[in-house]
C-alpha cells in the first residue's frame, strides 16, 4: 500500500487567466440589473453578448476589468457595487485567487422594453 504524498510534494495547480475571465463574466451576468447587449459589426446584428472581462495581475492576486450593459432606468451605483461583490466572491471561491482590483465600465444603458422598429 502506498502512503499519500505530503502536501508539499503533491505539485501545484495553476488556473489559466482565460478560466478566471469566464468565471468573472458568468458571475457578472448573474447580477440583477445587468443585461445582454446587441452585438453589431458594420451595421449587422450578430446576436447578443453579456459582460466581458480582462484579467491581469501576478501571483495569487488578480485585477479585473469588466465591461457591462445595465437595464435602464437602473440604480447604477448599487448595481456596480453588487457586481463587484458577486464577481469577487465567485472568483475567490472557485479559484482561491485574491481579487485585488475590479474596474467596471458601464458601456450601455438599455431599456427593458424591446424596440418597436428593428
Amino acid at each position: 500500500m502506498t502512503l499519500p504524498a505530503e502536501p508539499e510534494d503533491r505539485g501545484t495547480l495553476t488556473i489559466a487567466p482565460s478560466v478566471v475571465r469566464k468565471i468573472a463574466q458568468h458571475a457578472a451576468d448573474q447580477v440583477d440589473g445587468t443585461t445582454r447587449a446587441e452585438r453589431r459589426i458594420a451595421g449587422l446584428g450578430l446576436g447578443t453578448h453579456g459582460a466581458s472581462a480582462k484579467v491581469g495581475g501576478e501571483g495569487n492576486d488578480v485585477d479585473l476589468v469588466l465591461d457591462v450593459a445595465l437595464n435602464y432606468p437602473a440604480p447604477v451605483r448599487r448595481i456596480v457595487g453588487d457586481l463587484r461583490a458577486k464577481v469577487t466572491e465567485e472568483v475567490e471561491r472557485i479559484t482561491s485567487y485574491q481579487v485585488r482590483d475590479i474596474s467596471v465600465t458601464v458601456s450601455a444603458l438599455l431599456p427593458d422594453i424591446p424596440p418597436r422598429v428593428r
